[in-house]
């Protein structure tokens, strides 16, 4: 057993942290969690399924658009993130960024889809900290620069081995008509089907499934977007990935239900 301590913040107040954490357990379901995403970017390219399918492992493989893989970052701000149960004042706030690709995968003779996720960063020292112990996955600890005002969308994210990403962008009236989907209910309904996300630890994925209240997305005007991870051309040859779309969700009441793990890395 592993003993981690430290402080946390929410709402001006702070509160002591103490987890204790059995490394030996091959699985540590987390409870039920609720709150709110008062913010989520979803930026989202089309990328080479060949390029795709090199990067993601077994038993996951590329899930196809018009011929297209979609790959995107999720930058999310989450407030009052606590068990389901407990008063919306003890949860915790944090901004955090996720690399996705989306794919399918067999599972009890079914294909399902979802989102392999091959990094995570956060704000939060509490989802560094138990990142791959208690949540799903390694969340590397990052910096992020926020500014929002009038519909206008600054976020940057700094983490700590270097990766960095950057968007500029404002809400705008009609979807991006360039767009490998048609419209954005096509989009929409393409992301709400990937609610399951796996990230890799060890010799397994971990699974976490996102249930939104109320479903719904705008479409979302980009100025200028960076990602070193995407642009590492040592993953992504130059041009395999391409900028499509960004859609914008605001003040969605949510929960996070673990996915007990059925798939294991081949």
């Amino acid at each position: 057993m592993r003993t981690f301590s430290g402080d946390i913040k929410s709402n001006g107040k702070t509160f002591k942290l103490q987890l204790h954490l059995i490394s030996t357990r091959p699985f540590m379901r987390i409870p039920k969690i609720e709150g709110i995403i008062e913010r989520r970017i979803l930026i989202n390219f089309t990328a080479d399924p060949k390029i795709i399918k090199q990067i993601i492992p077994a038993p996951f493989r590329p899930k196809i658009y018009r011929e297209k893989s979609i790959v995107g970052i999720c930058l999310i701000r989450l407030k009052q993130i606590r068990p389901t149960g407990l008063p919306g004042f003890l949860g915790i706030s944090s901004e955090n960024a996720a690399h996705r690709i989306a794919v399918e995968w067999e599972e009890d003779g079914e294909t399902k889809e979802g989102v392999f996720i091959p990094r995570r960063d956060s704000s939060s020292f509490l989802n560094s900290l138990a990142g791959g112990r208690i949540f799903p996955g390694r969340h590397f600890r990052a910096k992020f620069d926020v500014e929002e005002v009038d519909g206008h969308y600054t976020v940057e994210c700094n983490s700590s081995d270097g990766t960095h990403i950057a968007i500029s962008a404002h809400k705008a009236e009609k979807f991006d008509s360039h767009s490998t989907f048609e419209n954005i209910e096509n989009a929409s309904r393409f992301f709400e089907n990937g609610s399951i996300g796996y990230s890799p630890n060890l010799n397994k994925f971990e699974g976490l499934k996102l249930k939104t209240i109320d479903w719904k997305v705008e479409p979302l005007h980009v100025i200028s977007v960076q990602s070193s991870f995407f642009e590492n051309e040592k993953l992504f040859p130059e041009n395999s990935v391409v900028f499509d779309h960004a859609l914008l969700m605001t003040e969605v009441k949510h929960e996070w239900h673990s996915v007990k793990p059925k798939l294991s890395v081949l």
